[in-house]
């Protein structure tokens, strides 16, 4: 009776050590991050971390998690997750309609026509081999600029404007290393080498660089109807009607590439203009006009309708500051992301993140990539929200969200990959 006994009470015995030896290891982990955090680059601001266990949900770290903040280009994690719920594996790029020997065609927003990086053809392809065909740009209900976004911005990369059949990326690529050349040719005639910042006239497309610049810009052009139409004539030889109407009847689609090749370009070079394209894009699944906020209104309602705290979510690529997220909404849907993709695509999507920031190859040479996050600034601001592989073999999911501080952005992240660093060691 007594050697029972004591064979039931030693499992007992290891079992409340165990959690003993657990609860030190947590309470060393929270101890940790909250030293980083009250480190005296964060103070005088305002910053948030929410932590989580992939696979039990529960919480490890929680300082802020549940207040709002501006996420800056976190707001493409959104955009990813609204993508993978309405878009199909290939993007519709085109609707159409044959009526009296004529092709109505209709853009859907597909960003990679003729795009610098992804240089789609698939729909130029096939509008070669059509015989007349009007083009109708009126199913959409878009400004060219997204709420909030900054007007001074007109002539940067990272700001061109969003439209339903956008070609070459919708900015102008010039250099002038060799001799000045530009694409699409169309605007060779409107670029001059001239010394000045401004790289384009505010309300003309007239573009400039300077003669001593050595990188190749891209810059954003001004939008309309008859531009794409003439570019559009330009590069499939023949010439398009621009249309007011669209008939009536069953509209066929047209697919162009892999829509995980735009989420992981999208995702990996921050692509503010990728990510407005796709909320057009996806929002075209589930109405005839293209709408960024049907897109937006959609997903909250009947995909993400259980956030704890529901954001203020009013564009795709983050660039305005109207948007609103806390960081217990980030791990939720990224919570959402792990739950409903299979991983080995999900990582083979996301981004890696190193010690300074986005990467393509590992920097770190004291460990093995455990960091898979999408960062977010914009003028005093830092996020990263993403995943974190732990040595022991957890998965864990965190954001961490920083506001309005003033030292450099460098220490910031200094911070951020430190803590990180710490929880893929010792948790």
């Amino acid at each position: 009776m007594r050697k029972t006994y004591g064979t039931q009470i030693k499992p007992l015995i290891f079992s409340a050590y165990t959690l003993v030896f657990i609860l030190m290891g947590c309470g060393s982990i929270k101890k940790t991050i909250k030293s980083q955090i009250s480190s005296q680059n964060l103070q005088n601001s305002f910053h948030g971390l929410f932590i989580i266990d992939a696979k039990s949900g529960k919480e490890i770290y929680n300082h802020n998690g549940d207040k709002y903040f501006t996420p800056a280009s976190n707001t493409k994690i959104v955009t990813f997750y609204a993508g993978l719920k309405l878009l199909p594996k290939n993007i519709p790029t085109l609707k159409y309609i044959v009526a009296n020997d004529t092709v109505f065609t209709e853009g859907l927003g597909d960003p990679t026509w003729l795009h610098p990086y992804f240089k789609d053809s698939t729909a130029v392809n096939w509008l070669k081999h059509q015989e007349t065909i009007a083009l109708y740009n009126g199913n959409h209900n878009e400004s060219r600029y997204g709420p909030g976004w900054a007007w001074e911005d007109y002539d940067a990369y990272f700001s061109p404007e969003k439209s339903t059949l956008p070609l070459y990326g919708n900015v102008v690529t010039i250099s002038n290393n060799n001799g000045l050349e530009v694409s699409p040719k169309t605007f060779l005639d409107k670029t001059m080498v001239k010394d000045t910042t401004t790289k384009r006239d505010e309300f003309h497309n007239q573009f400039y660089i300077s003669s001593t610049e050595k990188d190749t810009l891209e810059v954003p052009f001004l939008t309309s109807d008859s531009l794409t139409n003439q570019l559009l004539e330009s590069v499939i030889g023949k010439k398009v009607i621009l249309t007011s109407y669209f008939p009536e009847g069953e509209k066929q689609t047209l697919y162009g590439i892999e829509t995980d090749s735009i989420y992981k370009r999208m995702l990996f070079e921050s692509d503010n203009f990728l990510a407005e394209q796709l909320l057009m894009a996806a929002s075209g699944t589930i109405s005839d006009t293209l709408s960024t906020k049907n897109a937006i209104d959609f997903v909250l309602e009947h995909h993400l309708d259980d956030l704890k705290h529901q954001p203020r979510w009013v564009d795709g690529s983050g660039l305005s500051r109207y948007n609103l997220f806390t960081p217990r909404s980030f791990v939720q849907i990224l919570q959402k992301l792990h739950r409903e993709t299979l991983g080995e695509r999900l990582f083979g999507i996301f981004p890696m993140w190193g010690p300074d920031s986005t990467v393509e190859q590992w920097e770190d040479p004291s460990t093995e990539p455990f960091l898979f996050a999408k960062s977010g600034s914009v003028g005093n601001n830092y996020n990263l929200s993403g995943y974190v592989k732990t040595k022991s073999g957890k998965l864990l999911i965190f954001s961490f969200m920083n506001n309005h501080f003033r030292v450099p952005s460098s220490e910031i992240r200094n911070i951020m990959y430190t803590t990180l660093k710490h929880l893929h060691q010792n948790y």
